[in-house]
């Protein structure tokens, strides 16, 4: 069912989120709004400098060249300036939102190569954890591997067939797929150490550490199905990381794999608990 942005923006109010949605347009994007204060700009470079000593640790390489391309870590970024930098690279773009905003847009977003984010900061206040996703945990957290041209097909064909999917039944698990690759990824290359490259992870001060060095961090090899069947995690530390041996492998798994069967065959069954997988 499509929701108008009326009722949308009357939901969000009445859950207190706190994204001005009475200016969405049809599409849910809005204006960004370049009227950052000294302080929020402040903020976004606290959060970057005390992140960026973990992720040049422990993030994958294509995520860091990804900052350094985009330019991300002085000031809160303009999107129509990273927007023309990224285009250039993947072809992706940035569209503003007040925060978390319908599935069918956001999926027609991505299928189109533009990646919402959302246009206000978090505050002082809550520099380790927030409840809703911001601007932070999108653009630091997101944005930056979008610049890796293999994922960026993935996130776009991600787009392109989530809706269907859906439409089989299949919610929980498309679902499952993008928390345990674009928000909490890791990844392996022969040879090489273990990375990450997950929003989830980039954007979070705790949560990075434990993943890639934890020693009670549950790695599991990426198996699609697997993914796709594994319940998460909301408000806590995953149970279970899935670890992609290169970004081919979940665009090449995606892309050939047998998604409307798997929805098929399990849809309504309980989901695999992200200990014992």
């Amino acid at each position: 069912m499509t929701i108008s942005v009326a009722d949308y923006a009357r939901e969000c109010a009445a859950q207190g989120l706190r994204g001005d949605y009475s200016v969405c347009r049809a599409d849910f994007t809005v204006a960004q709004g370049y009227d950052y204060s000294a302080d929020e700009q402040a903020v976004w470079r606290t959060l970057c400098d005390r992140q960026t000593k973990l992720t040049q640790r422990l993030a994958h390489r294509s995520y860091l060249d990804g900052v350094a391309a985009l330019g991300l870590l002085d000031k809160i970024p303009d999107f129509d300036a990273i927007s023309e930098k990224l285009r250039k690279l993947t072809g992706w773009e940035i569209v503003a939102v007040p925060g978390l905003i319908p599935a069918g847009p956001f999926f027609d977003h991505l299928a189109n190569r533009r990646f919402p984010v959302t246009n206000w900061l978090r505050t002082r206040q809550e520099l380790d954890y927030i409840v809703e996703p911001d601007m932070f945990h999108d653009f630091f957290g997101h944005v930056p591997i979008l610049t890796q041209p293999v994922f960026a097909d993935f996130m776009q064909m991600y787009g392109d067939k989530a809706e269907d999917m859906i439409a089989l039944g299949g919610d929980e698990m498309i679902t499952r797929l993008y928390w345990y690759s674009a928000e909490y990824g890791l990844i392996q290359e022969a040879g090489q150490p273990l990375k990450a490259f997950g929003a989830g992870l980039m954007s979070s001060f705790t949560e990075l550490q434990f993943a890639v060095e934890g020693k009670d961090a549950h790695h599991v090899p990426f198996d699609l199905e697997t993914v796709m069947r594994t319940g998460y995690e909301i408000d806590k530390f995953q149970r279970a990381y899935f670890v992609l041996p290169s970004f081919d492998a979940l665009r090449d798994a995606f892309a050939g794999g047998d998604l409307a069967g798997i929805v098929t065959r399990f849809k309504g069954q309980p989901a695999l608990d992200p200990a014992t997988v």
